[in-house]
């Protein structure tokens, strides 16, 4: 194969994905039973929008991860699934075809969501494979087919019978814009502008003030709160107050939450504003008054006021305080209000019924497991561990939505018991399947759980849904524990954390051994996260690809590491796209001496200084990059690389060893032999990194020698101390130090450093430094080198 005189990502890439797909290289062996397997726990993206840069950015690290691995030897797994059950989908459906399901039925609704999503994930393997991504697609899942479902329904059922899923009437957190119940997990800050009230709450001697944000609550108020150590209202606690205009007659209680520097220092506990209202609530077993509905309007507890959104009865109430002089101040307020992460509408707390699955009570053991993983950056181990000490909920996993797993269970009409169904059976769905026993009490009539479980209950399990944990045990206990979990900081309190947790209580065992936690693609402005659901950013990855190429792209993607943001940059892109023509001018330049060469077993005799010390910068460069891909620093290892190729091969070595490698003769082969190795190892370093043009150019010049049809094929670089030469190493540094000097001259006389100069008068330096006149004489393009005297190394240039 004759290399191009240029080449042509846009042509070359794809046929080179074509090629590894046709001949299964980044297949997993998995009646492999010799070679160490390593799994890959990929994250399914969720099927809620488009996807963006920021999603190119992260998804690539984890491959930077499989290539380096699969060229050391590993049988690596490496899957790739597309989450599609849950709100996420059904929101993109809302949007794309401005359908509810109660507006089309369940049925029709769900048609619509498998549709979009099947849509949608055709997209995504698209963008995947353009990006070069070696992803083993044999192995693809959704988490809506029915492998995933019999997963997910038979952990639920395992969960259930040990008592560690629960069903409870109580306090829920719940979005009146997506109309259920979610988990804490769930919930972002907003910042908001607001009105500080003041309101006057009647005292049979006087009145009492209390601030409040939410005056719509007043109807759901049950108490009053202050501070045990609150001198002003010592003597009011035990006493009682009239709520102002709905006129209910709440008692005055002391609890340390209610905080003396916030307000009036007199707080209103309403059923239920926040955590502290439902923590008060239990604590002082206060009745229970529901004044807010699924949908985010008041109820007729609020009369007159009922029908009204919250944020509308808020200003209605408001004003007829006002009217009655019962408002006392309104101030401005900047606000954090906890707002549902998919909508960034403000949750209420609703008393419903759901499902639950426990984590209270083996917190230890989800915080011991955090201890056990390494975490890449370490620091996000501590992000973990602190969002598992402030848990205060158990996790909800129940939806009142339409597109997810349904809980396989029915409710038996006579008794209320629930009718579970035989694991066989499964996956299974209550609402138009009917169990085949009565219940023990022998009623035949059921109703089924209309409910489906969060998303995250489902994803939760991707190592068994990816290991076919239930339909084939032999792979499960080939990738299980798995070794690699990447995935995104936001969502360590979910993805990570889940996953722990049902790893903990269905194996007994960590889900996998390592997690490397990718940072976010920002906005060219810097600040902003990109979004699906909020359109993806202005310039679609798709676009960029084509624009540039997979490998410029990556290469940007490798620039900050694990746990670092990175803005896009057209500017960066654009510079991985100057160093894919730099490598394949090299290979160009590198064919003509390279073609047919079979390098000897040993370093031949006549090798000079400089090909002394790039073969043993080869080996240093091959050790600090081996080094940087174990540590999970892939934008160190780039770092390195790119050192290595314009500062050592590329600016300095080729031009010392140009004049040896054109006039050919006996100096020639100490050039090539240096030239061979380390180009090889350069390619072999970069190519999980930049895998097109480093196969591209394997393939033409040394895939006959090194004997692995492709680069990703091939072993990876371990040259021990193979090269070492320490004086070697000093006198290369010091002979592109006088390289340098030397152009710098050239340019300050507007010369071309392509001009000779009559000779050089180098001063200083040891037996390697004059052993490098060949060398000098090609980069200096000096006609003459003379070496005198001792000491430290000065260079007089004689034009």
């Amino acid at each position: 194969m004759t290399l191009a005189k240029q080449y042509d990502p846009r042509a070359a890439e794809p046929a080179l994905q074509t090629d590894w797909d046709a001949t299964g290289l980044h297949h997993f062996q998995a009646d492999d039973g010799d070679r160490p397997v390593y799994a890959i726990d990929t994250p399914p993206p969720s099927v809620s929008g488009h996807l963006h840069l920021g999603h190119v950015y992260s998804y690539a690290h984890a491959d930077f991860f499989a290539r380096f691995r699969r060229m050391n030897g590993d049988n690596v797994f490496y899957p790739m699934g597309f989450d599609d059950n849950g709100l996420p989908t059904e929101r993109l459906v809302e949007r794309l075809r401005g359908v509810r399901a109660v507006e089309i039925g369940r049925a029709a609704f769900i048609r619509e969501c498998l549709a979009v999503s099947e849509a949608a994930e055709r997209d995504y393997e698209a963008l995947w494979r353009r990006l070069g991504l070696s992803i083993d697609w044999r192995y693809t899942y959704r988490t809506i087919d029915e492998e995933s479902r019999r997963i997910a329904q038979w952990g639920f059922l395992d969960l259930l019978r040990r008592g560690l899923a629960y069903r409870q009437q109580s306090p829920t957190i719940w979005c009146p814009e997506c109309r259920t119940a979610i988990a804490q997990a769930e919930l972002n800050d907003l910042e908001r502008q607001t009105t500080f009230y003041t309101l006057t709450f009647g005292l049979d001697e006087g009145t009492l003030p209390v601030a409040t944000t939410r005056p719509e609550l007043l109807p759901a108020c049950v108490a009053v709160f202050v501070h045990p150590d609150d001198a002003r209202y010592r003597d009011l606690v035990g006493r009682r107050a009239l709520v102002p205009f709905f006129g209910q007659d709440v008692p005055i209680l002391a609890d340390p939450a209610a905080d003396p520097r916030k307000g009036t220092g007199a707080v209103m506990c309403c059923t239920f504003g926040d955590t502290a209202d439902v923590a008060w609530w239990r604590a002082h077993n206060l009745p229970l008054i529901e004044t807010i509905d699924r949908d985010g309007r008041l109820t007729d507890a609020a009369a007159p006021f009922a029908g009204l959104t919250t944020e509308d009865a808020r200003r209605e109430i408001a004003a007829a305080l006002a009217r009655r002089g019962l408002l006392l101040d309104a101030q401005p307020l900047s606000q954090t209000v906890r707002v549902h992460e998919r909508c960034d509408t403000p949750v209420e707390y609703l008393t419903s019924q759901q499902w639950f699955i426990r984590v209270l009570d083996d917190r230890q053991a989800f915080l011991d497991a955090g201890e056990r993983i390494a975490w890449h950056p370490a620091h996000m181990g501590a992000r973990y561990r602190q969002w598992v000490e402030n848990l205060s909920w158990d996790w909800c996993i129940s939806r009142q939505r339409y597109f997810g797993v349904p809980f396989p269970l029915w409710y038996c009409a006579d008794c209320g018991e629930p009718l579970l169904p035989d694991q066989t059976d499964l996956p299974i769905d209550p609402a138009e399947q009917q169990p085949k026993r009565p219940c023990a009490c022998g009623g035949t009539e059921f109703r089924p759980e209309t409910d489906v479980m969060d998303t995250w209950a489902t994803s939760s399990l991707t190592p068994q849904i990816v290991g076919r944990w239930l339909s084939d045990p032999a792979l499960y206990r080939r990738i299980f524990p798995m070794a690699l979990r990447p995935q995104a900081h936001e969502i360590i309190r979910t993805w990570a954390f889940y996953t722990i947790v049902r790893s903990h209580y269905h194996a007994g065992e960590l889900p996998w051994t390592a997690v490397a936690i990718s940072g976010w693609g920002l906005a060219p402005e810097g600040t902003q996260k990109l979004s699906k659901s909020r359109g993806g950013g202005p310039v679609g990855p798709m676009e960029t690809l084509d624009k540039h190429s997979a490998d410029a792209v990556r290469y940007w993607a490798a620039g900050a590491g694990l746990g670092r943001d990175a803005v896009i940059d057209e500017d960066r892109i654009e510079s991985g796209d100057k160093w894919v023509t730099k490598l394949w001018n090299v290979g160009r330049f590198a064919e003509r001496f390279l073609a047919g060469y079979m390098p000897p077993a040993e370093t031949p005799a006549g090798t000079t200084t400089a090909d002394r010390w790039l073969l043993a910068r080869a080996g240093q460069l091959a050790a600090a990059v081996t080094r940087a891909f174990e540590q999970y620093d892939y934008a160190t290892a780039r770092s390195e690389i790119e050192t290595f190729f314009w500062r050592d091969l590329a600016d300095n070595y080729l031009e010392m060893a140009k004049k040896r490698l054109y006039d050919g003769g006996e100096d020639e082969e100490g050039a090539r032999f240096a030239l061979y190795h380390g180009l090889l190892t350069m390619l072999k370093l970069l190519a999980p990194l930049l895998p097109h043009v480093t196969d591209a150019l394997y393939r033409a010049l040394f895939a006959a020698t090194d004997g692995a049809a492709s680069i990703h094929a091939s072993a990876w670089p371990r040259l021990g101390n193979r090269f070492d030469d320490a004086a070697a190493l000093r006198a290369g540094e010091t002979l592109r130090d006088i390289a340098t000097t030397v152009r710098r001259f050239k340019s300050e006389r507007g010369l071309s450093l392509g001009a000779e100069v009559s000779a050089l008068h180098v001063t200083g330096g040891d037996a390697a430094l004059r052993g490098a006149t060949a060398d000098l004489l090609s980069i200096t393009r000096a006609r003459a080198v003379y070496f005198d005297g001792e000491g430290q190394v000065a260079v007089r240039i004689e034009e």
